[in-house]
């Protein structure tokens, strides 16, 4: 199998993490937002005469007269919740034919693309007028997230998305141009995590109702569109059903994890002193590491040479890794919790502690909790995602925010060394039974040849 893969970033200033693979035969890079002409990473393989056409081509009047309409069309279907959503496939996929042809910064800046969008914005809300600025931003959020639109969709056996969001919307191209099988992955449910992430932003009310309208409306419009949807836990199915999929479509594939890398190993010299509680967490809020130190402060009371060792990158939310350092400091906890950033060899990380903790608001089956098992550590997580499909049983699971509970549950694992032990090792064979990775690869695998038409399903 061969895989063209697009990769939808915010900014232009990324790198690999990992080489590809021989068979992603192409890897095109598609930034949202910090690009002068999204040509420069999407089209730089058309030649200089083409761009200069796709210019000369997008005048005032063709755009008020073909692509307009389109836009109207599109901000109509932002009020649509029933099953007709399905009917503005065929927008998306007029308006990528138009910027087969035309040119994308220059469509998004003419002065009838602004008109019609104030009309339409304020007749929607005839009660609370926008204000200027709020028409801008919602603007250039509506042109930067359908960025995807603008990019080539070869021709394929089968189209894969990773998100019910703006990533996807190729997959409803192919859909209408071709009737190509497209298969739809969650991991967090895309338009849950914009209701939280959104929620908390410094947007005005009316840019917060614009852009969880447009989310929501993508959403639909991928699972409408979708032949099978795959999320990687079966909780997923609570929003994806009311969201307009027919269960019948929802099959669940599990992350997997390599057993012969996430192997149990005693503690080293380092950490071997005392309890230890690591955590492989992105600081940033959705992880909610804040209840992670004020449950230190509950553990420390209890145990009182507990240590927390919390892994993961400090460059991703600077503000927020301030935050948490404060916290530490007002709760005195510098010699219990500690930020020691990336750890370069993942597998080891978890084998410095006795347990792992995971206090996220919002997960979907989180690979930190499969690879915490398979070296034999059992987890205390939070009740989000599918948390407790994969710890019921092998674990601990207390609510969201609750720093008392989770700092009670790590001492309990802790103050019983027996049953820990026990514990770790029931985790070690649940991963061996469920979670490998060969299972997650050969269930993808099955579904797209199954997709595809190449086996019949069982």
């Amino acid at each position: 199998m061969e895989f063209t893969l697009y990769a939808i970033t915010g900014t232009p200033e990324v790198s690999y993490k990992f080489e590809p693979p021989p068979n992603a035969r192409r890897v095109v890079h598609v930034p949202l937002f910090g690009t002068i002409d999204p040509a420069e990473y999407l089209l730089r393989d058309l030649p200089f005469d083409e761009l200069r056409r796709r210019r000369a081509a997008t005048t005032e009047d063709e755009v008020e007269t073909v692509f307009v309409p389109l836009l109207e069309r599109l901000l109509e279907g932002l009020a649509v919740t029933g099953p007709e959503i399905r009917d503005y496939g065929v927008v998306v996929y007029d308006l990528w034919r138009w910027f087969e042809h035309h040119d994308w910064r220059r469509t998004w800046t003419s002065r009838s693309v602004y008109a019609a969008f104030t009309r339409r914005e304020a007749a929607r809300a005839p009660n609370a007028q926008p204000s200027v600025g709020d028409i801008n931003i919602a603007l250039h959020w509506l042109s930067a997230f359908l960025l995807p639109l603008a990019v080539p969709v070869p021709r394929t056996d089968l189209v894969h998305s990773t998100i019910a969001g703006f990533a996807a919307l190729p997959g409803i191209v192919a859909k209408h141009r071709d009737g190509t099988p497209f298969l739809v992955t969650e991991h967090g449910v895309y338009v849950r995590e914009r209701y939280i992430s959104v929620s908390a932003a410094p947007f005005s009310p009316y840019a917060k109702r614009f852009l969880m309208a447009l989310t929501s409306f993508v959403a639909r419009l991928v699972y409408a569109h979708a032949d099978l949807v795959a999320p990687v836990v079966r909780f997923n199915r609570r929003w994806e059903i009311p969201y307009g999929v027919p269960a019948a479509k929802i099959r669940p594939i599990y992350n997997g994890v390599d057993p012969g890398v996430f192997v149990p190993k005693a503690k080293p010299e380092a950490t071997a002193g005392g309890p230890v509680a690591v955590a492989a967490a992105r600081i940033f809020p959705l992880k909610d590491i804040e209840t992670m130190i004020r449950s230190a402060a509950v553990a420390r009371e209890l145990l009182p040479e507990i240590k927390y060792l919390v892994y993961g990158s400090l460059d991703a939310d600077k503000p927020y890794v301030e935050t948490c350092r404060a916290l530490i400091a007002e709760l005195r906890l510098e010699q219990t919790f500690e930020l020691r950033g990336f750890h370069s060899k993942p597998a080891e990380l978890y084998t410095e502690g006795d347990v792992c903790v995971l206090s996220s608001i919002s997960e979907a089956f989180p690979y930190t909790v499969l690879e915490s098992m398979s070296c034999a550590r059992p987890v205390v997580g939070t009740d989000v995602g599918g948390v407790k499909e994969a710890l019921e049983g092998f674990g601990r699971v207390v609510r969201p925010r609750d720093p008392e509970a989770l700092g009670r549950a790590v001492v309990e694992l802790m103050a019983d060394d027996e049953f820990r032990r026990e514990l770790g090792r029931r985790c070690r064979e649940e991963v061996l039974a469920k979670y490998r990775t060969s299972n997650s690869v050969n269930a993808y695998r099955d579904a797209y040849l199954e997709l595809t038409g190449r086996r019949v399903a069982a």
